[in-house]
């Protein structure tokens, strides 16, 4: 993936963007979009109409300057940062995940204008810092998506999308990479007179070389293309095919590597390996225990469980003394405790994949949901804390609905949400005598959730009403905050 055309090299400093323009930008980019059977641009520009929307609304107009005399001083002057609503911020923020979402050229171009105009106006959003990181890191600049990552974790107490673990990840990749060229350039030191030149040139004569079976000039070339790469600061992705290729070459030339090959691909792969999941302090994620479908069943036997919806009711429910008295207690995804609303245990914590909100709490069962096996073995792998649970869901019940009910989307169109998983689980089960939800009205009360996570938007992509409609066919009582299914 190159990076994006007509804005030279990115770094981790934004450039100054008017939001005017940015905006004008975007509704020339929704026009794009026009037709396109591109499932991710699809999304995009609905992400696009929402926003247009609120320019239309008058969003897109600064907040009411303050009153005083502070503000006569200031009359007349332009206004670079905080001239913009929460809600146009948010608004931009999701065409900007969306736009990066795509991964083309022109996607990445409007991330990146969106990404400049967020940290104009508001310098220490927190959400425009994680979103310059990744895409710097899409477009091949890991040096500088570290920087927007540590700049994301200096303004966050609460690192609920593993940027920390990313950005250790980036760090050694590059560390990794470094030692790797300094392998190949002392293994041939004739590699330094071809460095200064272009990279192209040095690449193709390199190439020409190997062809005419001049394997010394032919490496020669190519470990100097390779430095010059580096020293141009070419994008990262472009460096890893070029080394790939050339060990690839260096391995076909020799039956018994040299203990430089040897060295130098296992810094090629320890590079390639960091920059997908980031390193893992400890293999065994601190002795944890994998439970199957059947060992959760034997562990939740026959014994009383509720589920603590995060409600806008329940931080005001004073049910926390009974919440406590249950064998136990499910709370989900970016839960919050307050122990006289919400009780102090978490026996479960059932979570989504895309977040690690909580993932740090002490818990004993820890179940992450994911629709997507790829996307979730990746997640466990990489956001698991060593120590923080004594088992964890293995794949058997990563995707309750769908892989354990065999529900099809005509019989359920929506995705699942992690309480409805969950609640169709321990249901389908049915080895709890008590099964209780406290606080589940369905978000009609707001959302009660960690600081960090209350700006996340409650997500159309779930059908509500259809989840409720279900828990209400089986209830067996309502009783003010409580649903009782047993």
């Amino acid at each position: 993936m190159s990076e994006p055309a007509g804005f030279g090299a990115p770094t981790a400093q934004p450039k100054p963007t008017e939001l005017d323009d940015c905006l004008r930008a975007c509704a020339v980019h929704s026009g794009k979009l026009v037709g396109s059977l591109d499932t991710r641009r699809t999304a995009l520009a609905e992400a696009l109409r929402q926003l247009l929307a609120l320019v239309a609304a008058g969003e897109d107009q600064p907040s009411p300057a303050p009153s005083g005399a502070g503000s006569l001083l200031r009359r007349g002057a332009k206004v670079v940062g905080g001239g913009m609503s929460n809600k146009m911020l948010d608004a931009l923020l999701a065409v900007g995940n969306k736009a990066l979402d795509c991964g083309y050229d022109d996607e990445l171009n409007l991330t990146l204008l969106i990404s400049d105009t967020v940290l104009t106006q508001r310098k220490n959003s927190r959400a425009g810092w994680r979103l310059r990181g990744r895409l710097l890191e899409a477009i091949g600049r890991p040096a500088a998506a570290a920087d927007a990552f540590e700049r994301y974790l200096e303004l966050t107490t609460e690192d609920g999308y593993g940027v920390r673990a990313r950005l250790a990840g980036i760090k050694a990749a590059n560390t990794a990479r470094a030692e790797l060229l300094t392998v190949l350039a002392g293994a041939v030191p004739d590699s330094a007179r071809f460095a200064g030149g272009p990279a192209t040139d040095m690449w193709a004569e390199g190439l020409a070389a190997h062809a005419l079976g001049d394997w010394a000039g032919a490496q020669a070339r190519l470990v100097g293309a390779l430095l010059a790469m580096d020293s141009a600061e070419v994008p990262e992705q472009e460096i890893q095919e070029a080394i790939g290729q050339y060990l690839d070459l260096n391995t076909e030339l020799h039956t018994r590597p040299t203990p430089e090959l040897i060295q130098a691909i296992a810094l090629y792969a320890a590079a390639r390996r960091n920059r997908m999941r980031g390193p893992v302090p400890d293999p065994m994620f601190g002795g944890v225990q994998w439970l199957s479908l059947g060992e959760f069943r034997n562990r939740i036997a026959g014994k009383s469980v509720c589920l603590i919806a995060n409600s806008g009711k329940v931080g005001e429910s004073s049910m926390g003394s009974q919440i406590d008295d249950y064998d136990l207690v499910v709370r989900f995804n970016s839960y919050r405790i307050d122990p006289a609303h919400t009780g102090k245990r978490t026996d479960i914590h059932v979570t989504i994949h895309k977040h690690a909100f909580n993932w740090d709490k002490p818990v004993d069962i820890r179940l992450v949901f994911g629709g997507n096996s790829p996307d979730w073995k990746y997640s466990v792998r990489n956001k698991l804390v060593p120590g923080a649970q004594t088992y964890v869901g293995d794949e058997s019940l990563r995707w309750p609905v769908r892989n354990i009910g065999a529900l099809t989307t005509e019989q359920f169109a929506a995705i699942p949400t992690s309480g409805f998983n969950m609640l169709w689980l321990l249901d389908y089960l049915d080895v709890s005598p008590t099964l209780d939800l406290i606080g589940f009205d369905f978000y009609e009360s707001g959302a009660y959730r960690i600081p960090e996570a209350m700006k996340l938007a409650i997500t159309n992509v779930h059908e509500y009403g259809s989840e409720k409609a279900w828990v209400m066919e089986r209830a067996q009582s309502v009783s003010g905050m409580r649903i009782s299914l047993r």
